[in-house]
């Protein structure tokens, strides 16, 4: 993947872990369009100090002590709104994805992602996409099957918006949705932004969550 133009991408990192913290400042730092801003240790650290140095990307865990990776999620995106947090975490329950993603996540990997997912999950996250580990995207899926059908919000999106709201929950990228559906990508933006007017939403993540909650 080529990298992408100046000016950086500025990331931060919530993880209470030392070594898992020390892995991902190695694997940032040998980035050259990644500016890391901010090492954060706590929930408590982040919402003190990540407002100052503005990030574009937060890398957050889930499970931190103190306050949770979600509850740290909610509050940053209140006092930094632009920032886009990808949770990162060991988890793979449904109930956890949806409440990060309607905290405000934008993207959830497994902590078992290789440097190069991460990597391309920065890159996603920062254009304006919604990257998700296969798995977690997996257990999204599965979460339609059998799930009660969603009447009201399906009254209120057309068959096509439906179609590309799926796509994007299956983890597809705003390029792949428009390849499957047969359509320009300027299409599928074009629904999105109606996706959002219609379930008062800011982003894919949030459209995802507020259509599965």
């Amino acid at each position: 993947m080529s990298s992408p133009p100046v000016p950086s991408i500025r990331v931060a990192v919530v993880e209470d872990r030392l070594t898992f913290r020390r892995g991902l400042r190695a694997i940032l730092d040998l980035t050259p369009w990644i500016e890391c801003v901010g090492m954060f240790g706590t929930a408590e650290e982040a919402l003190r100090d990540a407002p100052r140095v503005l990030p574009d990307v937060v890398l957050m865990d889930l499970n931190l002590p103190g306050l949770s990776g979600i509850e740290c999620t909610r509050e940053l995106k209140r006092l930094h709104p632009v920032a886009q947090v990808v949770m990162l975490t060991i988890e793979e329950n449904n109930e956890r994805v949806f409440a990060a993603l309607r905290a405000g996540a934008a993207g959830y990997l497994l902590k078992s992602s290789t440097p190069a997912e991460i990597l391309d999950a920065i890159q996603v996250v920062a254009r304006g996409g919604s990257p998700m580990s296969a798995i977690v995207a997996r257990r999204i899926v599965e979460s339609f099957h059998g799930a009660p059908e969603p009447s009201a919000l399906r009254e209120n999106l057309s068959p096509r918006e439906v179609e590309v709201l799926e796509r994007i929950a299956r983890g597809r990228r705003v390029k792949e949705a428009a390849a499957e559906l047969g359509v320009s990508v300027t299409t599928v933006q074009t629904y999105l932004r109606r996706i959002y007017e219609k379930l008062q939403v800011n982003s894919q993540a949030e459209a995802v969550a507020k259509y599965l909650r």
